[in-house]
């Protein structure tokens, strides 16, 4: 049987949330019981660094995390759950890769833009107040992906661009260096849910309107107690549709309780009443769970050697790599070298430039000329249809005057002449002749 990786980074600057439990984590542990399914799971501290920079909340968000994880059914003899900082390796191939990415990749990512954008709003320098590490975010989460070769990243739509970022860089390594790499792909569920928060708004801690997982039950009840709703009275039917209280109990509920509410909804159930409904629908899936996690907050050690364990295993599969991975780029003993007679040394075959086609999140398809150093050559405009963007591809890879013809959906690069790329494109029409 073909055995699928999976790999999912957990980064740690928050309390977990019943729109995590909901979103993430529980759709997490039922997936790591699949057949055929090998299942990473770590808690991304590097990434923290670059948003927070409270030493004490990322410590205790590290404990918050896995403990809410282990509670929520995470087996870690199951899957390999560990923390990133415990895996020196992915700084080692953070900076591999940082040396085969070009920086107009980067250039695009959508944190990044959003920064300057944000800056420039505000009348301020577009890189005021961003970091080298908020800039090379993508590469770091690249090597992530890569040296555990996994096949699928679960992200949301926001995410795919990092994907596809990190497609290109193993692609770019690839080309160099030999095949080495996985060319991961995005696992995006359509399904997922999103619940809202005590506002209404989508449950998030940028809103503060979160409901923390393993609340007590006396705050939990307080905090369900606050969700907002409207003034309808009691009697008054009341719509499901729009509705916080309802939107959230459907998400814990079965079926059957889901279209009973439903029908109280219609005969107009009171709020206070919809409340206690769904303050005990909660609990009773949280309160087998929050025993669990106050045992393991109560226990850090536990924690602390759960995660020691599966780093362990995550470092048996990711030293050799890196050690094979070395030796690729030419960082090599130099007893090998003597050994080695120059005349076996083959000629190396020329890079060629390469296209990459790719999704943004408005969901129009665009493609890039990349040079065999990583360098953008060429970007297109997005085009409503993957055939649109595939068919303009294989007209420069094959017509000499594709480039002009297509000059209305091609976005030239600044510093890169013309020359390098008619240069290319002549060096792909060549090689297709071959």
């Amino acid at each position: 049987m073909t055995t699928t990786r999976f790999l999912t980074g957990i980064t740690t600057t928050g309390t977990p949330h019943l729109g995590n439990f909901v979103g993430s984590i529980r759709p997490s542990v039922a997936a790591s019981l699949q057949s055929g399914v090998q299942s990473f799971y770590f808690l991304a501290d590097y990434h923290a660094l670059i948003k927070c920079e409270d030493p004490l909340r990322i410590q205790r968000s590290t404990l918050e995390i896995a403990a809410s994880w282990l509670a929520a059914g995470l087996n870690p003899e199951h899957v390999t759950f560990y923390r990133q900082s415990d895996i020196p390796e992915i700084p080692e191939l953070n900076w591999l890769l940082s040396c085969v990415t070009g920086k107009g990749v980067l250039n695009r990512a959508h944190a990044y833009k959003a920064s300057q954008d944000k800056n420039t709003a505000a009348g301020r320098e577009a890189d005021d107040g961003v970091t080298a590490g908020l800039f090379m975010y993508p590469v770091l989460m690249g090597a992530d992906i890569l040296l555990f070769k996994a096949h699928k990243v679960p992200v949301g739509r926001d995410q795919v661009q990092h994907i596809e970022m990190a497609r290109d860089m193993a692609a770019s390594f690839n080309h160099l260096y030999g095949e080495r790499f996985v060319l991961p792909e995005a696992a995006i569920d359509e399904h997922v849910a999103t619940l809202p928060g005590l506002d209404g708004r989508k449950m998030s801690k940028s809103y503060d309107n979160t409901i923390p997982l393993f609340s007590s039950r006396e705050q939990l009840r307080k905090l369900i107690g606050g969700i907002l709703t409207d003034s309808r009275a009691p009697g008054e039917p009341k719509d499901t549709e729009g509705s916080a209280l309802f939107q959230i109990y459907q998400a814990f509920a079965t079926e059957a309780e889901t279209a009973a509410l439903r029908r109280q909804y219609a005969e107009g159930i009171a709020w206070g009443d919809a409340k206690q409904v769904l303050f005990e629908r909660v609990d009773q899936v949280i309160a087998p769970m929050r025993a669990r996690y106050e045992a393991l907050m109560a226990d850090p050690s536990q924690i602390e050697d759960t995660l020691l364990a599966g780093a362990e295993r995550a470092r048996a599969i990711a030293t050799p790599f890196m050690r094979d991975l070395r030796g690729a780029v030419g960082l090599r003993s130099l007893r090998t070298a003597a050994v080695v007679a120059p005349a076996q040394a083959k000629p190396a075959k020329a890079a060629l430039p390469s296209f990459k086609q790719y999704r943004e999140a408005d969901g129009k398809f665009y493609f890039k000329l990349v040079a065999a150093d990583g360098r953008v050559l060429l970007q297109s405009t997005g085009f409503d249809a993957p055939r649109d963007a595939g068919q303009a591809i294989a007209r420069l890879q094959k017509e000499a005057g594709a480039l002009q013809a297509l000059t209305a959906c091609l976005v030239p690069q600044q510093g890169v002449e013309d020359r390098e790329v008619d240069e290319a494109l002549q060096a792909l029409i060549a090689a297709a002749a071959e």
